[in-house]
C-alpha cells in the first residue's frame, strides 16, 4: 500500500486507450469509444470480485459514502451511528446529508464495538456505519445482528479495506451497501475515485442516478433522459476509471505481497514482551495494509513513537494526536466551522459534541500505534526495519 507504488505500462495501455478516442466521459459517444468503457469494465470486474450483483464507480470514497446515504433513504434529522476513528469523511457524508452523526465507541480491532452500539440507539436512529479501519475488520457479522434486530441501515465503509474478507466474504458485502477508496494513497488507486457497492436493485438503481444528477440513463440520447430523482454530480471521468482498472487487475498481487511482508515484521516483534498487537477477528481476511499495536500507556507510546521515528521508522502513525482520524482533534466538527450554516444545527437532537464521552476509544488510541506496510519495501529494507523496530520496542 498504496498502489501508486506500483503504476508500470498496464496503467499507462488503460489512460492511452482513452487519449486515443477522446472520450473523457463516462457516459455516450458510443460512436467513437472503439468499444472502451473503463467505468464499467472497472464496475464489472468489482462486482465479480467481491461476490455481489451491483457497482457504482464514482468520484471518490466520500462520494460513495453520500451515495450510499442517500440511495438508502438516509437525510433531514435522521441519526448515524458513527466510529470516533476514522478519516473525517465518513462524518462528512453524514452531516452533508443533513444527517447526526452519534459516536459509539470502538474495540481493540480498532473498529465499533458491537457490545456498545445499542446503548446509542434512539427512535431517531436510521442507521450504523461501520468503518473497517487500517485494512482490517469488525466484528462485522456482530454488528449485522444489531442492526437486523433494531431494523437500522447498515452501511460498511470499506474504503481503507479493499481486498479484505471476514469468514470468506469480502468486506462491504455484509451491509444494505459498501463503500470504497482509490483516493492517492488507498491500497489501489484511481487517482481520485470510489465505488459502492450493494445486492439491493432499488438502492443500485438510486445511486446509478443520484450520482449523476438524477439521470435515468435510458436510451442513447442524454437530452432526453429521464430525471426520476433529485441528484448530484459525483461522476467519475474515464481517465480515472482507466488507472482503477489496471490497479484493480493486480489487487490479489498486492494483498499477497502486503501479508507476507507484514507477516515477517509481526512475526519480528512477537518477541517483544510489552508489545500487544491489534484484534483482527479474522486474520486470513487481513488486507494487511497496516501493522496496528498496542503498547502499557500513554507516556510509553509517545516515547516509542519518538524513538521510531528517530530510527528511521517512517509511516508509524500515532492516531491518538491525528488531526484527520480521531474525534479528539476535530475542533472544526466541535465547534461547527462551516461556511454556511449546517442543517444538523437546526435539530433539537444535534449533539454539543464537545461534551461527547469516548473514554473506551481513547483508553485504546492512547496505546496504539499503526505502522503503513508499504510495498516497494525490499528485503533488506524489510530486514533493516525490523531490527530499528525490535531495538525500540526492547524495554
Amino acid at each position: 500500500m498504496p498502489g501508486f507504488e506500483i503504476f508500470s505500462k498496464e496503467e499507462q495501455k488503460e489512460v492511452y486507450d482513452v487519449l486515443e478516442t477522446g472520450v473523457l466521459f463516462r457516459y455516450g459517444f458510443d460512436n467513437v469509444r472503439n468499444g472502451h468503457y473503463k467505468a464499467k469494465s472497472f464496475e464489472d470486474e468489482l462486482s465479480k470480485k467481491l461476490n455481489v450483483k451491483y457497482c457504482h464507480l464514482c468520484s471518490s470514497g466520500t462520494a460513495a459514502l453520500s451515495i450510499a446515504l442517500a440511495s438508502s433513504g438516509i437525510g433531514a434529522g435522521d441519526e448515524v451511528i458513527v466510529p470516533p476513528f476514522t478519516f473525517i469523511a465518513t462524518i462528512e457524508s453524514v452531516i452533508n446529508a443533513g444527517a447526526i452523526p452519534v459516536f459509539s465507541d470502538i474495540d481493540e480491532t480498532l473498529c465499533l464495538d458491537p457490545k456498545l452500539i445499542e446503548q446509542k440507539i434512539s427512535n431517531k436512529t436510521k442507521a450504523v456505519i461501520v468503518v473497517h479501519m487500517c485494512g482490517s475488520m469488525a466484528y462485522i457479522d456482530e454488528i449485522k445482528k444489531v442492526c437486523d434486530k433494531h431494523n437500522l441501515i447498515l452501511i460498511e465503509d470499506s474504503c481503507q479495506a479493499v481486498g479484505a474478507s471476514y469468514k470468506g466474504k469480502s468486506l462491504g458485502s455484509f451491509g444494505d451497501a459498501g463503500c470504497f477508496s482509490f483516493d492517492p494513497v488507498k491500497t489501489i488507486t484511481c487517482g481520485e475515485g470510489g465505488a459502492i457497492i450493494t445486492d439491493n436493485e432499488q438502492i443500485y438503481k438510486n445511486a446509478f442516478a443520484y450520482a449523476d444528477h438524477g439521470h435515468d440513463h435510458i436510451g442513447n440520447d442524454r437530452g432526453l433522459e429521464g430525471h426520476p430523482i433529485l441528484g448530484v454530480n459525483y461522476r467519475i471521468c474515464e481517465l480515472n476509471a482507466a488507472v482503477g482498472l489496471a490497479q484493480l487487475r493486480k489487487l490479489d498481487w498486492i494483498i499477497d505481497k502486503q501479508r507476507k511482508t507484514k507477516k515477517m515484521i509481526k512475526d519480528a516483534l512477537s518477541n517483544c514482551k510489552n508489545v500487544r498487537f491489534r484484534n483482527i477477528p479474522d486474520e486470513q481476511g487481513d488486507s494487511a495494509t497496516f501493522l496496528s499495536f498496542f503498547l502499557p500507556d500513554e507516556d510509553k507510546t509517545r516515547e516509542i513513537s519518538k524513538k521510531l521515528s528517530a530510527a528511521g521508522v517512517d509511516s508509524c502513525f500515532y492516531w491518538y494526536d491525528n488531526n484527520w482520524h480521531y474525534l479528539k482533534k476535530w475542533s472544526h466538527l466541535k465547534q461547527f466551522q462551516s461556511p454556511a450554516k449546517l442543517a444538523i444545527q437546526m435539530f433539537d437532537n444535534c449533539p454539543d459534541y464537545n461534551k461527547t464521552q469516548i473514554k473506551v476509544s481513547d483508553d485504546i488510541m492512547k496505546k496504539t500505534l499503526s505502522m503503513l506496510i508499504k510495498l516497494s519495501w525490499s528485503e533488506e529494507q524489510i530486514n533493516e526495519r525490523i531490527k530499528n523496530m525490535t531495538s525500540a520496542l526492547d524495554f
